[in-house]
């Protein structure tokens, strides 16, 4: 299972139109995200937020139709993106995609990013899409990467401490055992040469941006 999670920056970011809709695909609406998918005709599984960017009449209204609201005072320690990020991990799905949380408010940006780092031991795989961008952490061990014709470009970025002993293999731009810091941009628009790319490091974590102009 496939749950979206649908947060309330600009709507412009996500390509709702190009989102395969089908039965193993579940649906959450965060604050005016939830506006969001019923314009597009899709009725979410829940929405979650303290609803205050919205009218009063409009919750009403969202309430008539979503079996599962859950309403939260504006001043809490959890975000609604993380509140709504919960739940979704509790129903056990495979992935996590989050759309609308990019290209508005940059606060609210790095917040979002900074919740996939919490929940960086959870099994699940969890990730930030935009209209250009698909954006992950990861942590120790190696990981692959399968080339996409979408995202043509792939940076690595150090998270909080040194990534140490991070090796690049299958990349236009190699890399063995390097020690990758906090602010290096080396590692920026790096390219998949054939099938695959992969990564592995000892220590640290990773920001993976992949990117298409």
């Amino acid at each position: 299972m496939i749950i979206h999670l649908v947060g309330a920056g600009p709507r412009n970011k996500t390509p709702f139109r190009s989102i395969q809709k089908n039965e193993n695909e579940v649906w959450i609406g965060v604050d005016r995200g939830a506006g969001y998918l019923l314009s597009e005709g899709i009725i979410p599984e829940a929405i979650f937020g303290d609803f205050d960017s919205i009218s009063q009449s409009h919750l009403e209204e969202l309430k008539e139709k979503i079996e599962n609201v859950f309403t939260f005072p504006p001043e809490k320690d959890d975000t609604d993106l993380e509140l709504a990020l919960k739940w979704a991990l509790d129903q056990g799905p495979n992935k996590i995609m989050i759309h609308c949380v990019t290209g508005g408010r940059l606060d609210h940006e790095f917040g979002s990013i900074n919740t996939l780092v919490k929940y960086l031991n959870h099994h699940t795989d969890i990730l930030i899409l935009d209209d250009v961008n698909e954006i992950k952490v990861l942590k120790e061990g190696s990981h692959l990467f399968k080339k996409s014709n979408e995202y043509k470009y792939i940076s690595f970025f150090s998270l909080g401490n040194e990534v140490k002993n991070l090796t690049l293999e299958g990349f236009k731009y190699p890399l063995t055992n390097y020690s990758l810091k906090v602010g290096s941009s080396l590692c920026v628009s790096n390219e998949i040469l054939n099938e695959s790319g992969a990564i592995s490091f000892a220590s640290g974590i990773v920001l993976v941006i992949r990117s298409k102009d």
